[in-house]
């Protein structure tokens, strides 16, 4: 979750919209959707819809893991981890005997599996600092954007570069002590990865109730925000509903692309085309040189899934904004929350390569791909959030907190 869902106004107004971002949103929508399925494919504008409906969804019930992960950290308040956690079981549910199979609907499937080692301890904890610092994760960055802060434009900016510049370092992290890449469905079976993962969810859940219960007496409700005309279309969601959201969305993009869903690979290859416009030969990095990633360097971005669906969230977050009648973009940031936003955009950039994958290609996607290293990225982001938040008050950046008594 990033710092505008702690934002949104808390009494009720009546309900309005934004017109003009909202028409620019829409047209931009529907340009896109026809220009990818003319010259690239059906399935690819069909991602590009998907991408707006995670935007919308996102956006409508302020899901995500900046907010949540802090406010359990600093206030022992769980439900939005407790809504993570719903997600991931759902999510196993779904996606564990698709990849088991081997196929979904006639097409193949893979997981995102990666190695479990140094660079996504490494990498998830330089992440989780930079979550707290730049105020977003990666589809955290993506939907403020689109919901129009300013801010995040900003380290949207630093996590592009700081993924270009990580990539010309992957030889050395790559090169440190790390597990082959393992996946528990392959490992365990079916039947026990799917009991083994729930039983891990149940617990965080129970643990996030203990804590809460403990420090506040009870379980505290989500904040109350303000109702509009249609709940549905204009938000807010509930979490619960946003966590069910994410996971068919993602299990549509597994069905379509053939894997699951991410979001921070796409900075990278933007940032490489733009060193490269810039003279730096980027192709020649070992990074980029590799098979695969050679030939999304050289193709146009329009045939990335991932940066079309990055492109589309922003959109469909832009239309959930000014269909609330929250799109209203201010332009003067502190110096301090400036600062904070270049460094921990860095931080997150730099950090999601070293880590395979950030919150949702890492986190998400790779948890509910069966791979250890989506649980090792789970421990040392949240030990990086821990840092992160204590971090927050030198640049001005609030740290949420109630009284002891949930009133």
């Amino acid at each position: 979750m990033s710092d505008l869902a702690t934002s949104l106004p808390r009494v009720p107004r009546r309900f309005d919209i934004n017109p003009k971002p909202l028409g620019a949103a829409l047209v931009l929508i529907a340009l896109g959707a026809v220009y990818l399925a003319q010259t690239v494919s059906a399935r690819q504008a069909a991602l590009y819809i998907v991408g707006t409906l995670l935007g919308l969804s996102l956006y409508h019930a302020a899901f995500g893991f900046t907010s949540a992960w802090r406010v359990f950290i600093a206030d022992g308040r769980g439900a939005g981890l407790r809504a993570q956690m719903l997600m991931l079981a759902l999510g196993v549910l779904l996606f564990f005997p698709a990849l088991a199979a081997g196929t979904l609907f006639g097409r193949p499937v893979v997981g995102l599996v990666a190695p479990a080692g140094t660079s996504v301890l490494v990498g998830a904890f330089m992440f989780g600092i930079g979550m707290q610092l730049g105020g977003g994760c990666a589809s955290g960055t993506l939907y403020t954007v689109g919901g129009g802060s300013t801010r995040m434009i900003v380290t949207l900016a630093a996590f592009v570069i700081g993924s270009v510049v990580a990539t010309a370092h992957m030889p050395f992290w790559t090169a440190l002590p790390s597990l082959k890449p393992l996946s528990i469905v392959t490992t365990l079976g079916l039947g026990w990865a799917i009991a083994l993962n729930l039983v891990m969810f149940a617990a965080i859940a129970a643990l996030t109730v203990w804590v809460e219960r403990r420090r506040h007496g009870r379980l505290i409700d989500e904040p109350q925000r303000a109702p509009h005309a249609s709940p549905w279309l204009h938000g807010p969601w509930p979490l619960f509903v946003g966590a069910i959201a994410l996971v068919l969305l993602n299990f549509a993009t597994l069905a379509l692309s053939g894997r699951p869903w991410g979001v921070t690979s796409a900075f990278a290859l933007w940032g490489a085309k733009i060193f490269a416009a810039l003279g730096i030969d980027v192709a020649n990095w070992p990074y980029w040189a590799a098979h695969a990633n050679a030939g999304t360097l050289a193709a146009p971005v329009t045939h990335d899934v991932t940066t079309v669906m990055d492109i589309s969230i922003i959109l469909g977050a832009m239309t959930a904004a000014a269909l609330a009648g929250r799109y209203a973009p201010v332009w003067k940031v502190p110096a301090r929350s400036l600062v904070a936003a270049v460094v921990g955009g860095l931080m997150l950039g730099y950090g999601a390569r070293l880590a395979y994958g950030c919150n949702i290609g890492a986190y998400f996607s790779g948890i509910v791909s069966g791979s250890l290293h989506g649980w090792l990225w789970l421990v040392a982001a949240f030990v990086g959030n821990v840092l992160g938040t204590r971090l927050r008050p030198v640049f001005g950046l609030e740290v949420e907190r109630i009284r002891a008594n949930g009133c």
